[in-house]
């Protein structure tokens, strides 16, 4: 048995990053305890079973799953020995309003093929795309990932700015330019270009206001391909609870942490629970909200204002969620669907800028019911419906709002998508509302993904997973480095438990052994 290193880790929530972080840091010989306020694990990756349906109630795409297996890693794991993960081709079908449809295929030789099929002469501008995109990622693993990165100043060894390799890689990145016109210099055909902007949308930011470097996640997905875990991606958290269970991990369901306690120097000293029982830690790893860990969370004080003030932060978006258990399923609908807007420009311009629900939307539809049909009854379909609306704002009301929205998205689903007679096909029906999503994962305004990705040099920026402001805070998720979506969030809890573990002078030599049956 390997000894223990007797430092105490507080995890503060229990979302994909919360446990990725308790996993990494129980792997190397820490005490962690998870306290979380839901009565389940796995935060927004949460799972909705009723009437013989099941739904996958947050994250529906996995992609990148080399990060799951650097947190399997931890513990002596391959990722395939706790999951069963099938690769997904076509990875998104997509309809478009002109009637026409086009597939997001697995292999650049079939996506070529699809493109001149589709839009004669834009395969070449895709390829050249997907160069850029794979030259961004690699910039990206260099200095963006797997640390903890605030800002610029944390990216680079700013000491060798002056060479060649480092300037050339920050040209590459092209500062100063957008994600949507780094995509149309290399597809001018507006739907393909629809198409690429939407690999932003995994950032739940406007491709017109996010930096071009946004566009390496293309390759991420493209590179390791499209994936569902056996069981929906609720298996992700069980496969990630039972692991931590394994290696020692104390959990807390349906208790809050109202007060992250500070030392007289500022420094973290525990958490105080809703029920005023204290509990001392030497580290928190917050894996709430990041604006709201230091709003609600901290003492008013100077850490939480310099954490408001060193940068503007702007809630990503949020959205509407329909589950909708169908008595049959679509069979031109593939797993994964992009149903689009008649006028892109028109509905970023609604959700960012005027802050309203955008009349003509996106819809991402998930039918997964064509890889595991025990998702629904015999023949049936365990329908996600996903639309992305505005973070809230102090006029919203959603209960007034969400009946007219929900006839839009139908009407959406019906005329574009070709899903006639969808709503005589409803026998189970529940939503989420940006207002819902707020009241229930306790992030910002509603914001699903955290904070916005936007502004042409600092959009890719979350605040740093080492807190700057208070010692002994570190922070996890979507709304910390370096982003949302599942890879990231889970990278994110992994950077996490990776700063603790050193800044607490280190573990890694001893793992301690795990069952693998």
């Amino acid at each position: 048995m390997a000894v223990r290193t007797g430092k105490r880790i507080g995890v503060v929530g229990s979302g994909l990053g919360g446990l990725a972080a308790a996993c990494t840091l129980a792997a190397r010989g820490h005490d962690v305890t998870v306290i979380e306020k839901n009565t389940w694990l796995g935060g927004k990756a949460a799972v909705l079973e009723t009437d013989g349906f099941r739904f996958d109630m947050g994250p529906t795409i996995l992609t990148i799953p080399s990060v799951l297996r650097k947190i399997f890693g931890e513990a002596g794991l391959a990722l395939e020995e706790r999951m069963d993960l099938v690769r997904l081709d076509p990875q998104w079908r997509c309809f478009y309003d002109d009637g026409s449809v086009l597939e997001l295929a697995e292999g650049l030789g079939k996506m070529a093929a699809n493109l001149e099929a589709f839009a004669p002469g834009s395969s070449a501008g895709y390829q050249r795309f997907l160069e850029l995109s794979e030259r961004l990622n690699r910039i990206s693993q260099k200095f963006f990932f797997w640390k903890s990165i605030g800002g610029l100043w944390d990216m680079f060894d700013w000491k060798n700015v002056g060479n060649p390799g480092m300037l050339l890689d920050v040209i590459a990145m092209r500062p100063g330019s957008t994600v949507a016109g780094t995509v149309r210099k290399h597809v001018p055909d507006p739907r393909v270009a629809q198409m690429l902007d939407h690999f932003t949308q995994y950032v739940g930011s406007s491709p017109y206001a996010s930096p071009a470097v946004l566009c390496g996640i293309a390759h991420m997905q493209t590179g390791e391909g499209v994936w569902y875990p056996m069981g929906g991606t609720g298996a992700v958290p069980k496969a990630l609870c039972r692991l931590a269970s394994e290696l020692g991990v104390k959990t807390m369901t349906g208790v809050e942490v109202t007060r992250i306690n500070q030392k007289s120097d500022g420094s973290v000293s525990g958490v105080t629970l809703a029920t005023g029982q204290t509990m001392p830690f030497d580290v928190v790893v917050s894996n709430s909200d990041a604006v709201r860990t230091h709003s609600e969370l901290l003492a008013p004080g100077k850490a939480s204002r310099r954490f408001a003030n060193r940068r503007g932060y702007e809630p990503a978006c949020s959205g509407v969620v329909l589950y909708l258990g169908l008595n049959k399923r679509y069979e031109h609908i593939a797993h994964h669907d992009f149903v689009f807007s008649r006028d892109a420009e028109e509905e970023f311009d609604y959700i960012y800028h005027k802050g309203e629900p955008a009349p003509d939307p996106t819809c991402y539809v998930c039918a997964p019911a064509i890889t595991e049909p025990g998702v629904a009854p015999p023949g049936g379909e365990a329908l996600y419906v996903l639309v992305h609306t505005p973070y809230l704002r102090p006029h919203h009301n959603w209960k007034e709002m969400f009946p007219k929205y929900r006839e839009v998205i139908l009407d959406k689903l019906e005329k574009t998508a070709g899903m006639k007679d969808i709503r005589g096909r409803i026998m189970v029906e529940r939503s989420l509302t940006p207002q819902d999503i707020h009241d229930r994962y306790r992030v910002l305004n509603g914001a699903i993904y955290g904070l916005a990705s936007h502004g042409r040099l600092t959009g890719a920026f979350k605040p740093a997973n080492r807190s700057p402001d208070v010692p002994g805070l570190y922070l996890a998720g979507g709304a910390a480095h370096p982003g949302p979506g599942m890879p990231m969030v889970l990278m994110s809890g992994w950077i996490a438990g990776d700063v603790v573990d050193k800044d607490l002078g280190g573990a890694v030599s001893t793992r301690l052994p795990v069952e693998t049956a």
